[in-house]
């Protein structure tokens, strides 16, 4: 597994710096006078905001986390932060909120200027267990509040956890509660007795995996649609896929590029995860082109209607 993301890095790269010589311009954004801790920084680009079926803005663009622990943790929540994301999702099962929190304090950042999300695991679903977790989250992460709570997973006591979310959530404890990798019907189960819709579900969303029904469904409902993985792990070596890198050298642009910029304009939030720097930056520079109709609909041939992570089912 090390080689092949080796490989994919790598790819990323030679991609780069062969695509009509502009990768000094993709990676890299211009500088000005902003400073962070005393240290001359790039300037951050603009990530558009989504507004959620409760009013509350939320960046189209963020970085995931998953696997990011200790000190590498550390280290590339404060890298993400400092060359732009605001939008950072974790959760209780990575074990990483403590890393996260601790990222975010070196980054300078107010807290208030940040997206923070986290998602309760199914081993304290329940009313009260569901409490106790959500403050050991806000412990680790260091923080009085989340802006984003979720359901990990549909299992065991979800019903009850929800009611408890929503009690938090009327508290001002969370701006928003959601839910992630719910199908329509377990969706509909958990309305019976939610008296605060759902303002996320996350879900797997990538070029072989695109969800168009649970989009459709999504969007019917007043739900936002999240992806998570949005580049499938680098499963079916989609950064060395000939097609997707066709349509890259079209724009001038990434694989990683093109498929944020795909999810970008179906109206779907990513969090694309990166330990890598200039694949931070690489994978925010995606708002100075637009995929044309032909393009999405060669995109749409890659799907296989499938999960790419059956072990996650």
């Amino acid at each position: 597994m090390k080689n092949h993301q080796e490989a994919n890095k790598m790819n990323r790269r030679s991609f780069l710096r062969s695509s009509a010589g502009i990768a000094a311009t993709t990676l890299l954004v211009p500088f000005s006078a902003n400073k962070l801790l005393g240290v001359l920084m790039p300037k951050t680009p603009n990530i558009p905001n989504v507004q959620l079926n409760n009013g509350l803005l939320m960046p189209h663009l963020g970085f995931g986390t998953n696997t990011l622990n200790g000190e590498l943790g550390v280290r590339c929540v404060t890298d993400a932060i400092s060359v732009g994301y605001r939008l950072i999702d974790t959760a209780a099962i990575y074990g990483n909120e403590e890393a996260v929190g601790m990222g975010i304090q070196n980054s300078g950042i107010l807290r208030k200027d940040l997206f923070l999300t986290s998602k309760l695991w199914v081993d304290d679903y329940g009313y009260d267990s569901t409490k106790i977790a959500f403050q050991a989250s806000l412990d680790k992460l260091k923080t009085d509040y989340l802006d984003l709570y979720l359901l990990h997973r549909p299992r065991g006591d979800y019903k009850g956890s929800w009611k408890a979310m929503e009690e938090l959530y009327q508290s001002g404890k969370i701006k928003a509660i959601g839910i992630s990798n719910f199908d329509a019907e377990q969706l509909a189960d958990l309305m019976t007795i939610a008296s605060v819709k759902p303002a996320i579900n996350q879900i797997e969303t990538h070029a072989f995996f695109q969800e168009h029904e649970a989009n459709g469904q999504l969007k019917e409902a007043g739900i936002m649609h999240e992806a998570w993985s949005p580049f499938a792990a680098g499963r079916n070596s989609i950064f060395d896929h000939q097609t997707l890198a066709t349509i890259g050298k079209k724009y001038g642009k990434s694989i990683a590029q093109v498929c944020l910029r795909w999810h970008f304009q179906r109206g779907i939030v990513a969090i694309p995860r990166s330990s890598q720097k200039e694949h931070m930056r690489e994978n925010l520079n995606i708002f100075d082109f637009e995929l044309d109709n032909a393009d999405f609909n060669t995109i749409a041939t890659l799907d296989l209607n499938k999960t790419q992570f059956p072990e996650w089912g």
